[in-house]
């Protein structure tokens, strides 16, 4: 187990210092200057040098990327330019918004994708199989930001039930709290249940077929406990594998979705840093996100030997 987390760990960082250099060569390749913007629309050209020159950005790209690199090294994501706060400490104050839609959308999310996949798998062939896939196909398809407005145009505008924008906080109350998550989780859930929903269905048909299921029949079990109990712990690996990867494009790709509802988190904090060109704090968001992808991975990795004790590491 701990030669597995030594060699995972030793296979991230290459990927973690290519994603690096990536990002900060993009954004100095990106059209805009820092620097006048923090300036401001009357600022001199004399005052523009002066801000760079503050700010670091007169130096050679390779001297300010080493010098970026070193406090990353050392756990320091860097000063943000525009809210001249440590980005850490920024990701840390937009972090609970971005959590809380990312994990109630992914418990709305295996609630209904897993039931429905089970259903389809069970009835494979029916009525029931083609309409959940049919719907499946559907939710894959709607962009986020139309089922967004969609839904706030339904629940919102139309019937009032629930808050079409912002964000109450869990110590506000747990029912305000819940009803602003209320929109911004189901939206996304839509398209992660028919992926998951889609994974569930193939993985747990394809169980079905093994000889086991047929020797469970013979013994009389019933077909709910056959679905629960052999063919859907027979098929968790890919399931449980596909829930991950979608909780870490959640947790960062929760841009569209936080920007539609006004919700103040870290992908709302991420246009926010691109509109204003802070290379601090956009490189900082992406070092955080790489690394929460790598983490939930490698959890997901490690969740193989509880399900299945033939995986070893």
């Amino acid at each position: 187990m701990l030669n597995f987390l030594f060699r995972r760990v030793l296979a991230v960082m290459p990927v973690l210092l290519v994603v690096a250099i990536i990002v900060f060569m993009m954004l100095r390749m990106t059209p805009g200057d820092p620097a006048a913007v923090i300036a401001g629309d009357s600022a001199s050209a004399e005052d523009i040098y002066r801000v760079r020159t503050e700010l670091g950005l007169d130096k050679a790209l390779l001297v300010q990327f080493l010098a970026w690199l070193g406090q990353v090294l050392q756990g320091d994501l860097g000063y943000s330019f525009f809210y001249k706060m440590e980005v850490s400490q920024l990701i840390a104050q937009r972090l609970g918004p971005t959590l809380s839609v990312a994990g109630w959308t992914m418990v709305l999310t295996v609630l209904m994708a897993v039931p429905l996949g089970l259903l389809a798998a069970w009835r494979r062939g029916s009525w029931l199989d083609r309409s959940i896939m049919a719907a499946s196909v559907a939710g894959l398809s709607i962009p986020v930001f139309v089922g967004g407005y969609v839904l706030i145009w339904l629940f919102s505008m139309r019937l009032g039930w629930l808050p079409s924008q912002g964000y109450t906080p869990y110590a506000q109350g747990v029912l305000p709290w819940l009803s602003g998550l209320a929109l911004p989780c189901l939206t996304l859930a839509v398209l992660y249940t028919a992926l998951i929903a889609r994974v569930t269905r193939a993985a747990v048909s394809e169980a079905l077929t093994e000889d086991f299921v047929r020797t469970v029949r013979a013994k009389g079990v019933s077909e709910l406990r056959l679905m629960l109990r052999h063919a859907l712990t027979n098929a968790a690996v890919p399931i449980v594998t596909v829930i991950g990867l979608s909780l870490a494009g959640l947790i960062s790709g929760v841009v569209v979705t936080e920007t539609i509802f006004a919700i103040p988190g870290v992908g709302q904090l991420t246009v926010d840093a691109v509109l204003s060109r802070d290379y601090p704090l956009i490189q900082g968001i992406t070092v955080f996100f790489s690394l929460v992808y790598v983490v939930i991975n490698l959890l997901v990795d490690l969740s193989y030997l509880m399900l299945d004790p033939r995986i070893r590491y």
